[in-house]
């Protein structure tokens, strides 16, 4: 699963396998679904633990100072009896940049769902119902 670092990417070079990594991390822990609004607009629903909101804005602020095309925009929503926190992660990015936009959300989608076919997995063994 490649993703391609645009050339107006001012992170380091050493430092982008990190970046991807904290990505990585957050797809399949947190995220729950990703919508393409548009070309320049991806919509991620995400769900976690206490300091979710606080680690996406993190994660977010430091992308924009590296990435300043992206447009990340963090939406706290009700959570569902969890205990946690559930949120909207937009990203919008200018006609110019869809293409590593739609590698983003495409990464998202990948990740998020690997992730949660081994969760069902694990929980289908741990039931004693896998075949």
């Amino acid at each position: 699963m490649a993703f391609d670092v645009p050339d107006a990417c001012t992170l380091p070079t050493a430092e982008q396998p990190l970046r991807l990594a904290e990505f990585d991390a957050l797809f399949a822990t947190a995220v729950r679904a990703v919508t393409t609004v548009s070309p320049t607009h991806a919509r991620m629903r995400l769900t976690g633990a206490a300091g979710l909101e606080a680690a996406v804005r993190d994660l977010a602020a430091r992308e924009t100072q590296c990435c300043s095309f992206f447009t990340f925009t963090v939406t706290p929503q009700p959570a569902t009896g969890t205990g946690g926190e559930a949120l909207v992660l937009d990203v919008e990015v200018p006609a110019a940049h869809t293409d590593v936009l739609a590698s983003l959300a495409g990464r998202a989608s990948a990740v998020a769902g690997r992730a949660s076919a081994i969760a069902g997995r694990a929980s289908a063994i741990a039931a004693g119902t896998a075949s």
